[in-house]
């Protein structure tokens, strides 16, 4: 299991004008081992950066993160590489090669922890084909092990991204929007087996949701953000309607 530790976090982008933005606010955010937790906000609010933050992708402007008991940006590159094998990643729009088969887009969740024998020959004998095939099963994707992913609709290759999460070895999901593309009975059940196996296996998950109704069905713990600041931390019970409605409404600026 892996645990993540904000303090002071900030994060600062150039924008395309030269103008130095802050997307991340002083942030103080605890995620404890075995922890399922929901990130939710407007677009533009900071739920991306904040997932990216908890996973190490960019070095924090000012403050501090903790992975494990270990600053990321204070050890080597190559140490920080290998804290990264218990880190599963499925951005909102997943990348895949052109012409990439499902069972191979798949098997890749398991490279960060195969030795190089075992990497080496899954490209040209299959491996955990089992495997491969149960978490197809589990995201009601059976018939397209054989299938190139090119080939595949948007919310096909949604799933397949997320099948790569449940096939990985990491102790720490980090998923972003794990809904998009999907219809209402697909998203039930994609979340349901999301959270039951991240609970099963003792995986921290957290997972940003612009579907508030599935953050509050599915996620013990809310987090809401807001202009890049941490607006509420919540148990859900704690989570109100006009909490919500507080966190989601912009700034009058904001609409010019």
């Amino acid at each position: 299991m892996s645990s993540v530790l904000l303090k002071s976090y900030c994060q600062r982008v150039i924008t395309p004008n030269k103008k130095v933005k802050t997307v991340l606010n002083s942030i103080d955010f605890r995620v404890s081992k075995g922890e399922q937790v929901a990130i939710v906000g407007s677009s533009g609010a900071g739920k991306t950066s904040l997932l990216k933050a908890l996973i190490f992708a960019l070095k924090p402007s000012s403050g501090q993160m903790i992975f494990n008991k270990i600053n990321p940006w204070a050890v080597s590159k190559r140490a920080r590489h290998k804290l990264r094998k218990f880190v599963s990643f499925v951005p909102q729009e997943p990348p895949f090669p052109l012409r990439q088969s499902v069972y191979h887009a798949i098997l890749v969740g398991r490279l960060p922890t195969m030795n190089f024998f075992n990497s080496v020959q899954s490209m040209v004998q299959p491996l955990s084909v089992n495997d491969v095939t149960e978490v197809l099963r589990k995201v009601q994707l059976s018939d397209k092990i054989g299938s190139r992913v090119d080939q595949l609709s948007g919310g096909e290759r949604q799933r397949v991204s997320l099948a790569r999460a449940l096939i990985s070895n990491a102790s720490f999901w980090a998923i972003d929007e794990p809904l998009s593309g999907l219809d209402p009975n697909l998203a039930e059940i994609v979340m349901r087996t999301l959270c039951e196996n991240a609970k099963m296996k003792r995986i921290t998950f957290v997972c940003t949701l612009h579907h508030v109704e599935f953050a509050l069905a599915y996620f013990p713990r809310i987090v809401g953000i807001k202009e890049g600041k941490i607006a509420f931390d919540l148990p859900v019970e704690e989570v109100t309607s006009s909490l919500l409605e507080s966190t989601y409404k912009r700034r009058e600026i904001d609409s010019f």
